[in-house]
């Protein structure tokens, strides 16, 4: 089973697309790029052109073109889904053909039929025992015969619209294919080595992971380390399927293994977070915050799909640190401010550091700002500018 992410920096590029079409009505030229992009990929990968893959991707890109015409403000996270998953489809389709040019036998899917969700837009709910099913019945007697390829990222409703999975959701959608069909392995291809304690643009010696447990690896992902999607872990685990990170430019590279195994000593992890917002709510008649107001606040958040990535509170007010989401975060101060004072901070970053220790600490805080500092058994986090 072969899962297929958009190619490069599509996804971006058709976050852009919709954006600024949103904006200006204009988008002629982002979709011509878009389109060249790909058919300069189709160009070099076939020494003679493909019609018949030709035809299906002006296909494609009209049905794009579709899509983003009936985008609108009013309905963004679901007019977001039907775009942005445009670039798995278009990707996995060349990739299938290119396979079946070099004499693999492979026969494409759309995961959209398989992978079942409820319309929460931009990050689908599973439905687990529904799309066990279909993917059991419908691909198993496939995989008895030849290769399947189909997309990551994304899934469908029971009313046949496209649901996202969430940025980098693709190594979510392998897990729940490998759950869904009790696999043996499941690898992950990248372009680092495996899984580094800190990412190597950002930190000069890193140091590899060759082994992982499945608690460990899914704190990492929490905390925000971006080598795999924080819900790939938990479908591996339940059915103890281990999960191999290995690089496409190292193939022979062992690369780790993630599984369910007890490990003595564990090197601190690094994992910065940019494009942060802090966010303080006081209570505005100088009361101390309480659990109403706690719950007011959270409620608040849950409605927005506003995640938590880090919270504080003191005897008058209450902080979290989240992401950068300009649209949520307006929503929620016009939701909350009546009831609170609301201050908040933008473009900063959030580090946190797991299995710390002080010199690790003071290596990666050095002489940054701090606006609001945690400290666990096992777990430093810190808010900079």
């Amino acid at each position: 089973m072969i899962i297929v992410s958009a190619m490069g920096k599509t996804t971006n590029a058709l976050e852009k697309l919709l954006n600024d079409w949103l904006e200006s009505h204009q988008y002629e030229q982002n979709l011509e790029g878009i389109k060249n992009e790909h058919l300069q990929i189709v160009k070099e990968l076939f020494p003679q052109p493909d019609e018949t893959l030709l035809q299906l991707l002006e296909a494609f890109f009209i049905q794009l073109e579709s899509l983003l015409q009936q985008s609108s403000y009013e309905h963004y996270d679901e007019s977001y889904d039907q775009v942005v998953s445009q670039g798995e489809i278009i990707a996995s389709c060349i990739v299938q053909a290119y396979l079946q040019q070099v004499h693999i036998d492979c026969q494409w899917v759309d995961a959209r039929e398989y992978i079942m969700t409820d319309n929460r837009w931009r990050e689908g709910k599973v439905d687990w025992a529904w799309s066990e099913k279909i993917i059991r019945k419908g691909l198993l007697p496939l995989l008895n015969k030849q290769s399947v390829i189909t997309q990551g990222f994304i899934g469908g409703t029971i009313g046949r619209k496209t649901t996202t999975l969430g940025r980098e959701g693709s190594d979510f959608s392998a897990a729940i294919f490998a759950y869904c069909l009790e696999a043996e392995s499941l690898t992950i291809w990248k372009d680092v080595p495996g899984i580094l304690n800190a990412d190597p643009k950002l930190m000069a010696d890193t140091h590899l992971y060759p082994q992982l447990s499945y608690n460990e690896a899914a704190e990492m992902t929490y905390y925000g380390a971006t080598v795999i999607h924080p819900k790939t872990i938990k479908p591996l685990a339940n059915r103890k399927i281990p999960l191999y990170v290995r690089s496409f430019l190292q193939q022979d590279a062992p690369g780790t293994c993630i599984s369910d195994v007890r490990l003595d000593k564990i090197f601190p992890a690094i994992i910065f977070k940019p494009k942060q917002c802090l966010i303080s709510f006081g209570v505005r008649d100088f009361t101390f915050i309480t659990e109403k107001n706690l719950s007011t606040i959270l409620h608040a958040l849950a409605g927005l799909n506003i995640k938590i990535n880090l919270m504080q509170n003191s005897a008058i007010s209450f902080s979290i640190c989240t992401d950068q989401e300009s649209r949520r975060i307006s929503a929620l101060k016009e939701a909350l401010q009546d009831d609170f004072i609301i201050h908040f901070n933008e473009n900063l970053q959030l580090i946190t550091v797991k299995n710390y220790d002080e010199p690790t600490i003071s290596k990666v805080v050095g002489t940054q700002e701090i606006l609001l500092e945690q400290k666990t058994r096992s777990t430093f986090q810190v808010v900079v500018r």
